[in-house]
């Protein structure tokens, strides 16, 4: 086990439970992504209608940050559904998502209903990135075969956190023109 500094997973909490539990979560959750992923780059538009749609929020260069979106959605969820290198593919799902909520569905209310999709999913999934980050993959996992459990506020968590939001300021202070958004 890796020491936390805040508190401790200990074997007794550790139970089949959780770490169904947290199985289920990762496996769901990183498919999931990893479908919207592959879905960039083979269903309706393809790479040049997700370019074309980042382009039209502003986020230039539209073919670059397409190939970005849809390899790291493809990666971290298969990081995630494997259970290897849990805080860093939770920081990729977490990049992602703030991204996300913040060019395509804020202006859009909470439920995704709403015209143009809220920003409800993308805030459920930024969660349970930092979440899996707090938590680690569970013994169910690659992270546990290997010795790489990451869990507690440091280092799982902290690691997602910079990652996820570290990748998602950089991603946006890099592509973003929100003043250049194509009618």
């Amino acid at each position: 086990m890796v020491p936390v500094i805040i508190g401790s997973i200990n074997d007794h909490f550790t139970v089949a439970g959780l770490d169904l539990g947290l199985t289920i979560l990762r496996v769901v959750v990183g498919v999931t992504l990893a479908m919207h992923g592959l879905n960039k780059i083979f269903g309706g538009g393809k790479i040049p209608g997700t370019a074309g749609w980042f382009e039209s929020m502003g986020v230039r260069p539209g073919l670059l940050n397409a190939w970005m979106a849809a390899l790291t959605e493809i990666g971290s969820g298969a990081l995630l559904a494997l259970g290897l290198l849990t805080p860093l593919a939770a920081g990729g799902m977490l990049a992602i998502m703030v991204v996300a909520g913040i060019t395509a569905h804020r202006g859009n209310g909470f439920f995704i209903f709403n015209a143009g999709g809220g920003y409800e999913y993308v805030l459920v999934l930024g969660a349970v990135a930092l979440c899996l980050g707090a938590t680690g993959a569970g013994k169910w996992s690659l992270d546990s075969v290997l010795g790489l459990e990451l869990y507690g506020i440091t280092p799982g968590f902290v690691i997602t956190a910079i990652a996820g939001f570290g990748g998602a300021a950089l991603q946006l202070a890099a592509f973003w023109r929100p003043g250049s958004v194509k009618k």
